[in-house]
């Protein structure tokens, strides 16, 4: 693996990274950051929208502000890359958290994979579509609880 690659790799990482903590402290200003122009995601295994970018984060938005706890983590990243092109798949484990008025908190942990295609932009590699796959949910929605359109 020659120095390039290696600093793709890097690169690649840190924009998984960069997404996780977009999302946790709602800093969608990172965006385009994370997002290349054009590009789609799918959270339909999660419940969610499909769609363009910036209109599936709004749902995103909205869907976590009954969950003000969020804390992702990314792992087992794996990228193929052909030049300015490529393809990522990562996991996910994401507990999402509310205080209870009584003083509980209620948690759940969302967990699966993501499968990015990529893009190498001028401004670094960016994630030109993800889908979302949700495998498995620890915890569950409160009792008449419904996912926001």
């Amino acid at each position: 693996m020659d120095t390039r690659q290696i600093g793709d790799r890097l690169a690649i990482q840190d924009l998984m990274h960069r997404y996780a903590s977009m999302v946790d402290f709602r800093d969608w200003e990172l965006m385009d950051q994370v997002f290349a122009p054009g590009a789609r995601i799918d959270y339909r295994s999660t419940g969610g929208q499909e769609g363009p970018y910036r209109e599936v984060l709004a749902w995103l938005d909205r869907a976590l502000a009954p969950w003000p706890i969020n804390l992702h983590h990314i792992t087992n990243l794996v990228a193929e890359l052909d030049g300015d092109r490529g393809h990522s798949r990562c996991y996910f484990s994401a507990p999402m958290g509310r205080d209870e008025d009584d003083g509980s908190q209620t948690v759940i942990t969302n967990a699966g994979y993501y499968d990015d295609e990529l893009l190498r932009t001028t401004a670094g590699w960016r994630i030109a579509n993800r889908l979302c796959t949700q495998t498995l949910m620890l915890g569950s929605l409160p009792e008449g609880y419904e996912i926001p359109g």
